[in-house]
């Protein structure tokens, strides 16, 4: 019975990659519905995800691996290569899974999904790999080109991140882009500490601790946060800690009136209205009707009145608003999401370099859009999830040459928290995933001139 039990596990990894391959879907959402679908058992599912976003986050250094066994098989099945680089994600990375068991796993699928040539096929690719070894990546002689292999980028996302960054920190990045990202969660200080949050889950039994970054976030180390009673109870918000840093760059005064011109699913919004102390207003708009629904829903989890939540195209914004209305603005621009790739690996594999500049003109058109409606000496905060400077630091020095009347916010330092003021240059702010092991993520501060 266990051996049919991992034998599910490793079919429903094998139909997940393919579906991933086929429609692009994220990986996450797939994930979730496969779990339900084929009602994996609760131990199985470490190994599931695994298995999923570990051959997803090394798709290019197995196919590396593996093309010197696979020169004579003209056509191999889509289905057949993902089902090669999944065992061998398993003898290579897989410590705890024995060569034999995987390779005989394998074998078994290839027989009951094809006919006995391709399981014949399946079973002399592993075993002439576990006879001769790998090629070695040391014959890639291009440094550049031998980090995109070794790591699984793109070679032209490995070019512009070293020419943008240099190649040790594009290093690193690529690095800890194949590990898998901690969760945290944000205390909503409306009704906790975050003292009495961390003992609170742990007499749950979770693995918790205070961040060392961040004065209102917890790491979990073991668990899943989202199944607590503190986030149940609206103590508690699952958040990455960089994303955090927005409400602190974006401040904010008891009573004040706060645009979230792009909000869903409201993590952001429901931290700006928690400083508020539940005072004044916070809009938060998004494009989706079912998108406006989340920010709601989140909202009344944590018992947060002051925000207002509508379905609109923030381009459109000036046709709502009159101008000078609200005191501070948050744009959390729609981008690449360069900085998530260890959420959703398969990301890396479906942008294309053009996409970069199609969204420089996105989020410039909602920077143009919104800009007006601040009042004079108020705060715009422009902030994104990515690591690219086409879509950050580009569009912001854009909208600053085509706005006389704002400028770049230097006392967001004041604002922030002190372990993070080292990565503050000015008035903006690029983490990298490796510098607080958190999302990569970019945060600029403007402010309305007053004259």
């Amino acid at each position: 019975m266990k051996n049919q039990k991992t034998k599910n596990v490793r079919e429903t990894a094998l139909e997940l990659l393919e579906t991933i391959e086929k429609s692009q879907s994220y990986s996450n959402l797939l994930l979730n519905n496969a779990i339900k679908k084929n009602e994996i058992s609760q131990k199985d599912i470490g190994l599931l995800t695994e298995l999923t976003y570990g051959t997803l986050q090394r798709r290019m250094t197995l196919g590396f691996y593996l093309n010197p066994f696979l020169k004579g098989n003209k056509k191999v099945e889509s289905w057949v290569k993902q089902l090669l680089r999944l065992t061998l994600y398993q003898m290579v990375y897989l410590d705890k899974i024995p060569d034999r068991a995987a390779i005989f796993e394998a074998v078994e699928i290839a027989k009951r999904k094809g006919h006995k040539g391709i399981s014949g096929m399946v079973n002399g690719v592993l075993r002439n790999i576990q006879r001769q070894g790998l090629p070695s990546l040391e014959q890639i002689e291009d440094p550049v080109e031998r980090l995109s292999i070794e790591t699984s980028h793109p070679l032209w996302l490995v070019r512009r991140w070293v020419d943008q960054l240099g190649y040790e920190e594009t290093k690193k990045m690529c690095e800890i882009n194949l590990t898998a990202p901690l969760q945290t969660a944000r205390v909503n200080e409306v009704k906790a500490s975050r003292e009495e949050c961390l003992s609170l889950l742990e007499e749950e039994g979770y693995e918790v601790e205070a961040s060392p970054f961040i004065p209102v976030a917890i790491k979990c180390l073991r668990g899943n946060l989202a199944n607590s009673q503190a986030f149940k109870e609206g103590l508690i918000t699952i958040q990455d800690e960089s994303s955090m840093l927005v409400a602190y760059a974006l401040g904010g005064n008891q009573n004040e009136t706060i645009l979230d011109a792009c909000a869903a699913p409201g993590g952001k919004s429901t931290h700006i209205a928690e400083n508020l102390q539940n005072t004044g207003q916070v809009i938060s708009l998004d494009l989706h009707e079912h998108k406006v629904k989340l920010i709601n829903d989140n909202a009344m989890r944590l018992g947060l009145s002051n925000i207002k939540a509508n379905a609109l195209d923030s381009r459109k914004v000036q046709e709502h608003y009159e101008k000078g209305s609200f005191d501070r603005i948050l744009v959390d621009a729609p981008c690449s999401g360069f900085g998530v790739m260890r959420r959703k690996p398969d990301m890396k594999y479906t942008k294309k370099e053009e996409d970069l500049y199609h969204l420089h003109k996105v989020q410039r058109n909602l920077l143009a859009a919104v800009s007006p409606l601040l009042k004079k000496g108020g705060i715009l905060v422009y902030s994104t999830c990515t690591v690219d400077k086409e879509e950050n630091q580009h569009v912001v020095q854009s909208f600053l040459n085509e706005s006389a009347d704002f400028e770049g916010d230097i006392s967001v330092r004041e604002r922030m928290p002190k372990a993070i003021t080292p990565f503050i240059d000015g008035y903006e702010l690029q983490i990298l995933p490796q510098d607080i092991g958190s999302d990569g993520f970019y945060i600029a501060c403007l402010r309305k001139k007053v004259q």
